[in-house]
C-alpha cells in the first residue's frame, strides 16, 4: 500500500511517500491519460520514487544495458534511451493536456527543462541545457572544458496530446547503480546529485520548489 498525500487543485498533485513499483505507476498513468482525454479526471503531477530498476525508452540500444541481470528492466513507450530509477531520485510524472496549452513537443521539452532549472536554482545548483543531449547538466570544469555531469533526465510520451512519463532529479541516489547502463547512450559524461554536490535539502523544500515553479511553465 502506497502511503500518499493527494492535494487537489486545478492540477492534481499526487505525492507518494514510499517507493512505487514501476508497473503500478505505468498502470496509473495509462488510465489517467485516457481519463484526462475524456474529461473525466483532472490533470495530474505525481511526485514519487521507484525501487532500483532500469527503463528502456524507444531509442534504447541493447549494447547500452551493461548488466542486464542487476535490476529489473522495463521496456517503456517514453522517448529516450536507458535510464536508472531508484531511492533518492525524485521523479515527476507529468500528465497534462497539451490541447489546453501548446501542441508542440519541442516547446513542452523546453518548458520541462526550464522547470528543472528553476527547481535546482532554489538550491543554488546551476544546471544547463546542452545541444544534442536531453536532460540537465552541471558543468565540471575541473575535469575538462566541455565535461558535464547529468543531474536530471527527461523522457515523455504523448497520447492524443496528453502527456505522461516525465522527469527525474538526482537528490541522493546510489550513483554507482548508473554503472549498469550507459545513461541515455552518453559515455563521455557522468552523473551527479544534490548529495554529490554537497547540497542540503528536505523533502518539503523539494516538493515546494516543484509547485512554486510549475505555473510559470505550464499554466493553461
Amino acid at each position: 500500500m502506497v502511503n500518499k498525500t493527494d492535494i487537489e487543485c486545478d492540477v492534481h498533485w499526487k505525492i507518494s511517500d514510499f517507493p512505487v513499483p514501476y508497473p503500478d505507476a505505468l498502470e496509473f498513468m495509462e488510465k489517467r491519460v485516457e481519463q484526462i482525454h475524456k474529461g473525466e479526471k483532472s490533470e495530474c503531477i505525481w511526485l514519487l520514487e521507484h525501487p532500483p530498476l532500469y527503463t528502456a525508452g524507444t531509442s534504447a540500444e541493447e549494447k547500452d544495458l551493461l548488466t542486464p541481470n542487476r535490476f529489473p528492466v522495463y521496456q517503456t513507450g517514453r522517448g529516450g534511451e536507458y535510464t536508472y530509477h531508484g531511492p533518492g531520485q525524485k521523479i515527476a510524472y507529468i500528465m497534462l493536456d497539451l490541447n489546453k496549452r501548446k501542441k508542440d513537443v519541442r516547446w513542452f521539452i523546453h518548458e520541462i527543462e526550464g522547470w528543472i532549472m528553476d527547481i535546482c536554482s532554489e538550491f543554488n545548483i546551476e544546471c544547463a541545457r546542452r545541444e544534442g543531449r536531453v536532460g540537465l547538466w552541471v558543468p565540471q570544469p575541473q575535469r575538462g572544458p566541455d565535461i558535464d555531469d547529468k543531474i536530471a533526465a527527461i523522457g515523455i510520451r504523448l497520447r492524443k496530446w496528453v502527456s505522461f512519463h516525465g522527469l527525474s532529479i538526482n537528490l541522493e541516489p546510489n550513483l554507482e547503480h548508473f554503472n549498469g547502463i550507459v545513461p541515455c547512450g552518453i559515455k563521455e559524461h557522468g552523473v551527479t546529485s544534490f548529495k554529490k554536490l554537497n547540497i542540503a535539502y528536505t523533502e518539503d523544500r523539494i516538493v515546494k520548489a516543484f509547485k512554486t515553479h510549475f505555473e510559470s511553465h505550464f499554466k493553461a
